[in-house]
Formats: C-alpha cells, structure tokens, sequence
C-alpha cells in the first residue's frame, strides 16, 4: 500500500510539473507582453523595456518559467498590478468561501444521490424510476447559469422565499449562517452534481443487485433494508468514489459561473474579474489552481478506491 501511494505522488508529481509548464507557455501566447495590459495600449516602447526588465519579462521564456516555479515552491503566485496586490493574499481572502460552496454542495449531493440512486435501481423500469430518470437527465444537461436563473426567479422573485444574491460577508461564519442569501448558490451546484452522481450510482446499484452474494443474502431471509445497508451500498458505492475525486475540478468551474450569478465574493468571481482586466498573474494562478485540484482529485480517488475495496490489486 505504501509503495502504491508512493508511486502514485510521484507520478502527480511528474504530472503537475508538466501541467504548469503548459499553462504557463500557453498564457505567455496569449498574452506575451503583459506590460502593454497594465501600462495600457498606448505606452510608448521604453516604458514597455523598462517595465519588461524591472518584472523580468525580457528575460527568456525558460529563465521565466523557472522563475515563477522558484516562487510557486515558497508560496508567492506572483504580483496582481490591478489589484495592487499579492495573488497569495487576494486567494487567501476568498478561497475560504469558495471551498465552502463547493464543500457544502458536492457533501449535499453525496447525500442525495446515493440514497436517490438506490432507490432507482430497486424501483427500476418503474414509474418513478422514469419520473427521477427524466428530471436527472434534463437538470444534467441544463447549463450552470440557466438552472441558477431559473432558481433565482422562481425562488427569489417569484415566491420570495430566498435571496437572489449570495451573502455578500468577509466573514465565512457569517456566511455559513446566512441561509437565506445562500441557499440558492449552494442549491445550484448541489442539484447539477446529484444528477450526474444519481445516474452513476443507479447503473452501479442494478449491476450489483445480479451479483450472486445479493441474491444469498435474500435467500438468508435478511431484511430487505439489510441487504441493502450492508451489502449493497459498499460495493455499489465504489464508482462513486471516483467521480466525487474527478467533480472536484468541476465543482471549480461551477463555482466560477455559480459566483459570478449571485455575486458572491469567491475565487470564481476574481477569476471573473482578472479576465475581464487581463490580470496575468491571477489568471495563471487560478488555472493552475485547477489543474492542481484534478490531479489532487485523482490521487485521493485512487488512494480511497485501494482502501474502499481490497480486492483491488496494487501490484
């Protein structure tokens, strides 16, 4: 098990290493003289040299590259000239509330979906089943911005039961307590995830319901709740456990719509506004903030796949 882990962290590793160097390059494309973005179009060409040479971008792509990773390992994500602030700092004023959204969201739709999802397969081919099947497939394939619209005016200026802007607090605690404001945001992100999670765990649940040691166990006279508690949802639950690692990425980019909708003071939203202000460094802190999240997301995947079932082979 530990040589498995061990093997596993290097090739992240490895893989994060070669994702920054593509981020990084691609960015540099994109926007290869960031001084003309902050100097603004009309700065005359020694001001664009002496900007280059005091923020070392007249320096060769490489030496460049090698630079930012140098800061990345002690933590500096480089300097925002709009903001006129440190990345570090502005990540560490909102990361916070982001990691709460998507916290509480993708734990809603665990909840959720499991349950709904066994319930599927036991009431499969049912009217029901079709019901919850039909819904599933609709919100899944419903755009982020268009789900959270049509919660805002249905809940929010229809019925005037909640809030049609997310909590607009520094303070996460009070965040946290405004349910008011957020659960609209929070319901957004949560019914995307429980369709496709739903789906997954049904599909899951039926396959494992023909497995030979379901039908012994109701041959045993269990009840039928037992069955399902201790024997069914172990094994019906491991997909899951991959999907909920491989969301994470996912739940970022919702988070970015999802902030931008109702507002609400996160990383989506910043993200939001450095790429309207061409923020270079705030946008290649949050892209590579994404990648490290999907690698990061696969490795806790695969580690917790080994542990959930121990029939899986680590050789």
């Amino acid at each position: 098990m530990t040589a498995y882990i061990l093997r596993r962290i290097g090739t992240s590793i490895v893989v994060v290493v070669g994702v920054t160097f593509f981020i990084y390059g691609l960015l540099h494309v994109i926007y290869p003289e960031p001084a003309i973005d902050v100097l603004g179009p009309k700065a005359t060409g020694p001001a664009i040299q002496s900007w280059n040479l005091q923020h070392g971008f007249d320096r060769p792509f490489f030496v460049q590259y090698l630079s930012y990773m140098n800061g990345l390992l002690h933590g500096n994500f480089g300097f925002s000239w709009v903001a006129n602030q440190n990345v570090t700092s502005l990540f560490a004023e909102r990361w916070v509330r982001s990691a709460y959204l998507s916290g509480m969201s993708l734990i809603l739709a665990v909840i959720i979906a499991i349950p709904l999802g066994i319930f599927q397969a036991v009431r499969r081919n049912t009217l029901g089943d079709n019901a919850l099947t039909s819904l599933a497939f609709v919100t899944y394939a419903m755009p982020v911005f268009l789900l959270g619209l049509i919660l805002i005016q249905v809940f929010a200026l229809t019925f005037k039961v909640f809030n049609f802007e997310a909590s607009q607090s520094l303070s996460v605690w009070h965040v946290i307590g405004d349910w008011h404001s957020m659960t609209l945001p929070i319901a957004t992100l949560t019914l995307i995830s429980v369709a496709g999670f739903s789906r997954y765990m049904r599909s899951s649940a039926i396959d494992s319901l023909a497995q030979d040691y379901i039908k012994a166990a109701r041959a045993k006279g269990l009840p039928e709740r037992l069955v399902l508690w201790r024997h069914l949802l172990r094994n019906a639950s491991l997909p899951l456990v991959t999907l909920i690692g491989l969301s994470i990425p996912f739940l970022l980019a919702g988070n970015l719509i999802t902030e931008q909708l109702f507002n609400y003071q996160g990383l989506g939203l910043l993200f939001f506004f450095s790429l309207q202000k061409v923020d270079y460094n705030t946008l290649l802190a949050y892209t590579l903030l994404g990648a490290l999240l999907t690698v990061a997301g696969n490795l806790v995947a695969d580690i917790s796949l080994t542990v959930a079932d121990p029939r899986i082979r680590l050789a």
